[in-house]
């Protein structure tokens, strides 16, 4: 199969022949339709987050925000055949460890990161282990480019607003970094009826995020984040979400907190701070703040999501800016470099020529 290739760290990517992948007994076989380029891809790239225990073996093919349709299943497979169009978390579960069986499969024990310890959606198939547990078919009415979209940042931030950080009608919730994850928390904090408040450091990504919901915005670089914050809300935000994993966002969005808000950590570090970002402890205390986490979503949280695209509450596919080929996402990557990418954007073009 044509796939694109990261063969060393930070160097261009290369599209290449690759092996197709075996099918296991429980498995399937995915033709990738589409496949969100991530700012997890990057770090994955950059060679990030081996501080947490994740080390990509190369050459490798990243990609993990994909939709498509099954071209084969494994003999043990009960729920799934050839011709679904699916779509799957990014996190695999084994099924047998005490996360999995109570229903958190996204935190397994023996957790597999598609695009990350398996091969993902940047090559044309790719296979997913554990079909029955870790795949979720797709209504014929949301298209393979809008669920792609979902595939991380979206689905990231719909477990992470509805279900970690429950995010209550009336509520004021502020969004800080406009990118993929951090405009998908912002259209679903929306739906669910609350008062969000964009924080970034570009204009043209709090454009689009008030297009979307926003009902107001704050530049970081013209203005004091946390002062704006309170005034804004009258004392501060009942949730606060960092979308993007560095000190600056994750500092201010802690910050601008009220008494007892919650302040919920979507965005992974980068090599800068390797995990670690300090915290005003003594104001955590004082005002009995609530710091939560929140990793990818499980299988059967897809449904709800889904539904509310069906009917329209949510439209993952307004956050996709641009489609492109496979041999584009480099390009995309660079852009990441320096922060110039705005929205989501998705490979759908498949028809390309090896460059090595």
């Amino acid at each position: 199969m044509k796939a694109l290739v990261m063969e060393e760290l930070k160097k261009p990517l290369v599209i290449r022949d690759m092996p197709d992948p075996v099918c296991s007994p429980d498995g399937a076989i995915i033709r990738v339709e589409a496949n969100g380029v991530c700012r997890s891809d990057w770090h994955a790239w950059q060679g990030d987050w081996d501080w947490i225990g994740i080390q990509v073996p190369l050459p490798h093919i990243l990609g993990h925000e994909f939709s498509g349709v099954i071209e084969e299943v494994g003999k043990d497979v009960k729920n799934f055949k050839k011709g679904d169009r699916v779509i799957a978390p990014f996190t695999v579960g084994d099924g047998t460890c005490p996360y999995c069986q109570s229903g958190h499969q996204n935190i397994c024990e023996n957790i597999q990161l598609i695009g990350f310890s398996t091969w993902g959606g940047y090559g044309r198939y790719t296979a997913i282990p554990g079909a029955d547990l870790n795949l979720v078919k797709l209504p014929e009415s949301i298209s393979f480019v809008e669920a792609a979209g979902m595939g991380c940042r979206f689905m990231t931030a719909f477990h992470g607003i509805a279900d970690q950080a429950q995010v209550r009608g009336g509520e004021w919730v502020a969004v800080h970094g406009c990118g993929g994850v951090g405009l998908s928390a912002i259209q679903i904090a929306t739906a669910l009826g609350a008062n969000v408040i964009a924080v970034d450091i570009g204009e043209d990504k709090l454009n689009l995020a008030k297009s979307i919901g926003a009902v107001a915005a704050i530049n970081a670089k013209k203005e004091n984040t946390t002062e704006a914050i309170r005034e804004i809300t009258k004392g501060g935000a009942h949730v606060s979400v960092d979308a993007l994993g560095i000190k600056q966002t994750c500092q201010a969005a802690v910050s601008g907190l009220r008494k007892r808000g919650r302040h919920l950590q979507i965005g992974l570090t980068s090599r800068e701070e390797e995990g670690m970002i300090p915290l005003p402890i003594d104001f955590i205390v004082q005002a009995e703040l609530q710091i939560v986490g929140s990793l990818g979503m499980q299988p059967q949280r897809y449904p709800h999501m889904l539904e509310m695209v069906e009917k329209g509450k949510l439209k993952p596919g307004s956050l996709v800016t641009s489609t492109i080929s496979l041999e584009e996402v480099p390009r995309i990557f660079e852009e990441m470099d320096k922060f110039q990418n705005l929205g989501v954007t998705v490979v759908d073009k498949w028809d390309v020529k090896a460059t090595v």
